[in-house]
């Protein structure tokens, strides 16, 4: 292939850095995602437009408060991305056993393909969307864009979140502190290296 042809393709940065914006920072390109969804589930006509069932749910997404009404057999992964929009959620084996669908639950992490969603009753989820500040990625959504902590980019919104409680709970992580707590998340591109790697420079960044 001549010089021409090489110039207008993408490096292997350049395309892993646009996709690990896509994969971690989704919200950045679609800056209203979830906010019409999250903010008038209160009304009556958009509580009938998002009436999934018959039980009454009350929680906070991502900073907002959140009323519907559930089926008993919703599950909290379900709730977020087909009824609120917030598609950054993944869902992979969908049977609790590789994190991608990783979100915090008053500041934990959890399986929410694996947790119903009447068990968030009360309390506070946030997904990838939710770790921005505006149009900011946050410092662990960042350090998985510089250190190229994803291929695929498919399980990359569930080990931030995997990354983000990890750090709440230890801001001084060794090596194998990160292995330990990100050992319930899968990478099936086998991109384990750079992922922690981008933990332990978050890491570094939080305590700058």
């Amino acid at each position: 292939m001549g010089n021409n042809s090489k110039s207008k393709g993408l490096s292997r940065r350049q395309f892993i850095t646009r996709a690990g914006i896509g994969a971690v920072g989704s919200y950045v390109l679609f800056p209203a995602l979830g906010k019409a969804d999250t903010k008038n589930l209160s009304d009556n006509n958009s509580q009938q437009k998002y009436l999934l069932g018959d039980n009454p749910l009350s929680l906070t997404v991502n900073g907002k408060k959140v009323k519907t009404k559930v089926k008993a057999n919703t599950t909290l992964v379900e709730l977020l991305r087909d009824h609120l929009n917030l598609t950054g959620t993944k869902v992979a084996c969908n049977n609790g056993e590789c994190g991608s669908c990783s979100v915090l639950l008053d500041g934990k992490v959890v399986y929410s393909c694996h947790m119903l969603a009447l068990d968030a009753q009360g309390k506070s989820v946030t997904t990838v969307e939710g770790l921005m500040d505006g149009n900011k990625l946050s410092i662990v959504q960042q350090a998985f864009i510089e250190k190229d902590g994803l291929q695929c980019g498919f399980c990359t919104p569930g080990q931030v979140m995997a990354a983000t409680a990890l750090l709440i709970k230890n801001s001084h992580p060794t090596k194998d502190e990160v292995k330990e707590g990100m050992s319930g998340n899968f990478c099936r591109c086998g991109a384990y290296p750079k992922i922690i790697e981008s933990v332990l420079t978050a890491a570094e960044k939080l305590n700058s």
